[in-house]
């Protein structure tokens, strides 16, 4: 079951989204306070710094029409073509002319009479010249000019958009050691330790200093498991020969009624001694970076077969186990000492948690479309209690055992799902493990060829 964080949007989980939102939001914000408070600081002081300009400047531009106090067409004409965006209308008893007749009146000469321009009522004294011979020279702004000039926003938006897009790029740089400190730490979780976290030479700023902590780290764990795994190994090899002196010892010991219980009880529990060393030494050897296989061509029926045949031998109990074999299963290279290892944990494991159950465990053995051109499934459920969903993850872990599985008779001592799934990774496969309501079922996928 996924958690319910999954079903968020995406920028919630990703850093990177969310600094990518914050440039771009941080760019719209400059770019309308900026421009919206020049115009605004504008609108609030020409009328006290820039009329007595304007009326001068409009003064100037009516003397270049009219020279003489009269107004000549063909200076306005030259006046319009040197400055585009104004226009010239020209009023009066002899010339009567307008420079962008396509235009219309500038809106405060609408018909209507209406003056919109209440903030100054005193506008056309800035913009209308009277000359002496009695015509009025009336100036104004070309709107289409204006209009087709880019506008100084899309230039400041798009300035600043590339300042944001440079300064994400440099501080997505900044942060890209965290996506190898990430890849990293979950190497180091998984158990590894190969490939430390790639830090460039020239990173000795504060990510630089945390990718080489979380390698010193690294190695500091792998060494600490290094020397756990030789301790194992060194007990396991010491235990052999005291273990062996004692059952030799115990099987010598004279048959009688009153002797015999205590006896059979002593051999079970060296023997289960013996199988936890064997089981210890052997995981030790998979877990290892370079685990042996003898692999050779092995027929899966007939190991599931044989496998199950050498269980009955001394548990009676097995032979209740459903064998189901698909048709047409693939000749497999294997290892046949360590899969019969593998089905003897899986059923041993099925017969342990579904004693109590009416319906026996069962074992298919079945065929694998497009895994490495094919291969095989080992499926063994029993019928039991079941495990906890929130442990199931935990099963397949050295030494674990579920809260329901703490005594010796029923949850062993947490090595059989284990080794399970060192072997099935040995071979290149996969061991999955879930609740099958009722029962507990564990899939174990090898490929044909690895």
């Amino acid at each position: 079951m996924k958690p319910a964080a999954d079903h968020r949007p995406r920028w919630r989980h990703s850093l990177k989204l969310r600094l990518l939102g914050v440039f771009l939001l941080l760019a719209f914000l400059v770019a309308f306070i900026f421009i919206g408070g020049a115009q605004k600081a504008f609108t609030l002081g020409w009328k006290e710094a820039g009329r007595p300009l304007l009326m001068d400047y409009v003064t100037r531009l009516a003397n270049d029409v009219a020279p003489q106090g009269r107004p000549d067409v063909e200076k306005a004409r030259a006046l319009v073509e040197r400055l585009p965006i104004v226009t010239i209308d020209i009023t009066g008893p002899v010339v009567q002319w307008r420079s962008h007749p396509a235009l219309p009146r500038p809106h405060w000469r609408k018909d209507s009479g209406a003056d919109d321009w209440n903030d100054d009522e005193n506008w056309r004294a800035l913009v209308q010249r009277r000359t002496a011979d009695g015509h009025v020279i009336e100036f104004g702004l070309n709107d289409t000019a204006i209009e087709r000039r880019p506008r100084l926003f899309v230039f400041a938006l798009a300035a600043l958009l590339v300042v944001t897009g440079l300064a994400f790029w440099y501080v997505r740089r900044l942060l890209s050691p965290l996506d190898a400190i990430r890849a990293g730490a979950m190497r180091f979780g998984a158990g590894d330790f190969s490939q430390p976290i790639a830090v460039p030479a020239r990173r000795c700023d504060e990510l630089g200093q945390l990718a080489q902590t979380v390698n010193t780290m690294g190695q500091d764990i792998e060494q600490m498991l290094q020397a756990q795994r030789a301790l194992l190994l060194a007990i396991s090899h010491e235990l052999r020969s005291p273990l062996t002196r004692a059952r030799l010892n115990t099987e010598l010991l004279p048959e009688s009624p009153e002797v015999n219980p205590q006896r059979e009880a002593l051999l079970r529990d060296l023997g289960e001694m013996a199988r936890l060393i064997s089981d210890l030494l052997e995981s030790e050897r998979l877990a290892g970076r370079h685990a042996a296989l003898n692999r050779e061509p092995t027929e899966p029926a007939t190991l599931a077969r044989e496998v199950i045949a050498e269980l009955a031998a001394t548990r009676p109990e097995v032979r209740r186990i459903g064998l189901r074999l698909d048709e047409g299963l693939p000749l497999v290279l294997l290892d046949r000492v360590r899969v019969r290892l593998l089905l003897r944990n899986l059923l041993d494991n099925a017969l342990r948690h579904g004693a109590e159950a009416a319906t026996p465990p069962e074992l298919r053995v079945e065929r694998v479309e497009r895994v490495d051109g094919g291969g095989l499934r080992f499926v063994v459920r029993d019928h039991g209690p079941g495990v906890p969903e929130d442990q199931i993850a935990h099963l397949a872990q050295a030494f674990y055992r579920p809260d329901s599985a703490r005594t010796r008779h029923a949850g062993g001592v947490g090595l059989g799902l284990y080794l399970c799934r060192l072997v099935a990774q040995a071979h290149g496969g996969r061991c999955e493990i879930r609740n099958a309501h009722p029962g507990l079922e564990v899939r174990v996928t090898l490929p044909a060829q690895a």
